[in-house]
């Protein structure tokens, strides 16, 4: 018995040297993990700064290449053959530049704009994708006015193919559409039209469904094109097609057909947001194999882009939003994006309080009342549409002076997409987001089941957290194209405006303590919200509890910051749980949680310096998540001054070409 008494001890202390082992090598892993990611990060950057000084060689010899103003990428052609569609000697030239002037009453063409059309008038196939606001339109419906028979058009929504049919007419250009809500009789005459040797329209807007659905169109479509009056189709909205895109429908996906059943026929696809993946995933899909991609910068020098923090304990941004336009915006048109319908309700009803002309506009609208809020706005009889995304693609204002973000949009190209509403008229513009801790959650519950959605809200969660980088770098990199320095910003950015005056805290005592408390959730079997670990941590909750964690005397807005921090790094990931009503967002332990273990590992996080002043004397705190107070916090941390340049990679820092 005494023997047993002692093997068995044997055995438990042999057994803790092996998981002790065990957790030094996990440790050990999670490290050299750590460092193969950041290795490939730097792989990252290094080619992307191989390719532009390629570029500035190919400039500085005398090459020909693609003007700052565009970028030509992903194309089947050669340069030399590309740079030859800019000419003004094919045997249209002359007719599509009279109708410039004459039809569209347009003095010059923008960049790519008369390539575009060449290409496509040539019978190339080709894909678009330029900002918006940009005139991508023009590149389909000039050719459609100079070319016999039609272009048929293909549009996700409704609403975008009524502002097209207005904007037509009223340069008495001929344009029909076939959707859900055509009569009988308009549906008859469009048929009839389309096999019409003298047809009386130029183009025919269809929505996808209309070429999935109707065999009667596909029909008239294959006897049109048998007699040689399908002069093109026109894909807007491109990235549809992928479900690597922002904005994925189904019925975009069977729309490959008409290039198998028109193979003769040039196709144009049109996006102002669009990565390498989606327009590979669209090449597949629409089957053209051999397309030629034009592609201009993404960059917007007249829009002016900040992040603002949300007080979690105050009202919301609603009065802030509110004085920055009466302040700032007098008697100037612009729009607030809004997460849901009733917020588009509420945000409305609070601006009207406080003397502002605005009126709701989201998807649960009469169709009626939807066109009197868009006409009002167009006319100026109301300042501010308080809107969901409803209010989107096609929206064609020049003189939006504003778009603000009361909650942040649920991916980079969203934010893309309704920000480039500003300014279209090239006059200076502000995009200004409210980003806050809450909304990081109500978000992913909504995009939880998106083949990427998590992914696309943490790439927009690290654009709104980051202090160091410039933003338009951080969009740029983002959409695969190469920016060559912030000097390119012109400080139009808050980051840039604000300039580097930063400090690095290092904040690794208190993520052991906050991963603690997820971690003793998790062995007692209970599942944590990030509000109630939020308040946990910060002694809230039963007296049991506190006795077992360390409560912080972080301020809340401190709590939620390293909360994100860790969430974005990898030391907390998402747990998500379905009832019939409604999903719940969780913390668990992530993949990088175990390195806390590890003495020699660190968490750092950057933060302003001080706290900038906006040009009219206010203080402007452009994010909560990276101004802490000097006081509790800076004393607690391991602070230094430090100098970032634009290359560095810091511990645990999101760069904008990753996703963590």
């Amino acid at each position: 018995m005494h023997f047993n008494v002692i093997y068995f001890s044997v055995l438990k202390k042999k057994d803790f040297n092996f998981l002790t082992e065990l957790d030094s090598i996990e440790v050990e892993l999670e490290s050299v993990e750590l460092q193969i990611s950041e290795l490939l990060e730097r792989q990252s950057s290094l080619n992307s700064r191989k390719m532009q000084l390629l570029m500035s060689l190919e400039e500085a010899g005398g090459s020909s290449m693609p003007s700052r103003s565009s970028q030509i990428s992903r194309s089947g052609l050669s340069k030399q053959e590309l740079q030859s569609y800019e000419n003004s000697d094919f045997p249209w030239s002359k007719e599509v530049q009279e109708a410039l002037g004459e039809v569209f009453c347009i003095a010059q063409f923008r960049p790519l704009q008369l390539q575009a059309i060449n290409l496509t008038m040539s019978g190339k196939d080709l894909f678009l994708v330029m900002p918006t606001g940009r005139g991508k339109s023009l590149c389909y419906q000039l050719p459609a006015v100079c070319s016999k028979g039609f272009t048929l058009v293909v549009t996700p929504l409704v609403s975008l193919m009524e502002d097209q049919l207005m904007y037509l007419q009223s340069i008495s250009v001929e344009a029909v559409c076939l959707n859900a809500s055509s009569t009988k009789e308009h549906a008859k005459l469009v048929m009839t039209g389309m096999t019409d040797k003298h047809s009386p329209f130029k183009l025919l807007y269809v929505t996808p469904e209309k070429i999935a659905k109707s065999k009667l169109l596909m029909s008239k479509l294959e006897k049109a094109y048998n007699m040689g009056l399908l002069a093109r189709i026109a894909i807007d909205e491109v990235h549809c097609c992928s479900q690597w895109g922002h904005d994925f429908r189904p019925d975009y996906k069977l729309l490959g057909i008409l290039k198998r059943q028109f193979p003769k026929v040039p196709l144009i696809g049109l996006t102002a947001t669009a990565t390498s993946q989606v327009l590979q995933d669209c090449q597949k899909i629409l089957c053209v194999p051999d397309t030629t991609a034009l592609t201009a910068r993404f960059n917007r020098p007249n829009l002016y882009y900040e992040v603002r923090c949300k007080n979690s304990q105050d009202e919301g941004p609603v009065k802030e939003i509110a004085a920055l336009i009466k302040e700032r915006y007098t008697d100037q048109s612009g729009i607030v994006y809004v997460f849901s319908q009733k917020d588009a309700e509420t945000v409305s009803t609070e601006l009207q309080k406080r003397g502002i002309l605005a009126q709701p506009y989201h998807a649960n609208m009469e169709a009626k009342d939807k066109s009197l809020v868009h006409r009002q706005w167009t006319n100026k009889k109301i300042q501010v549409v308080v809107a969901t995304v409803a209010f989107g693609m096609g929206i064609d204002k020049a003189d939006v002076r504003f778009v603000i973000h009361h909650t942040m949009s649920k991916s980079m190209e969203n934010y893309y997409q309704e920000s480039g509403r500003a300014g279209r008229d090239d006059n200076p513009a502000d995009c200004i987001v409210f980003y806050g801790f809450g909304d990081i959650f109500r978000i992913s519950t909504m995009v939880v089941m998106e083949n990427t959605g998590q992914q696309k809200l943490q790439n927009m969660v690290a654009y709104c957290q980051n202090v160091d980088s410039c933003r338009r770098a951080m969009m740029a990199i983002h959409f695969d194209e190469v920016w060559d320095d912030d000097d390119e910003c012109n400080q139009m950015c808050d980051v840039c405006r604000h300039g580097n005056d930063y400090i690095t805290l290092d904040v690794t005592k208190h993520a052991q303590e906050v991963v603690q408390i997820v971690e003793l959730a998790s062995s007692l079997d209970e599942k944590m919200t990030p509000l109630k670990v939020l308040e946990t941590w910060m002694g809230k909750g039963p007296a049991k509890r506190r006795k077992m964690i360390q409560v912080t005397s972080l301020s809340r807005s401190e709590v939620e910051s390293i909360i994100v921090h860790l969430l974005l790094h990898g030391y907390f990931s998402e747990d998500f749980s379905f009832t019939p009503y409604t999903t719940y967002f969780y913390l668990k332990l992530g993949r990088k949680a175990a390195l806390l273990k590890n003495s020699n590992h660190t968490i750092t996080m950057k933060m302003r310096k001080k706290q900038p002043t906006a040009s009219n004397g206010a203080v402007n705190l452009p994010l909560t998540f990276s101004l802490f107070s000097e006081s509790a916090f800076l004393r607690s941390c391991t602070c230094q001054k430090v100098l970032i340049p634009t290359d560095t990679v810091l511990t645990s820092t999101v760069r904008p070409e990753r996703l963590l």
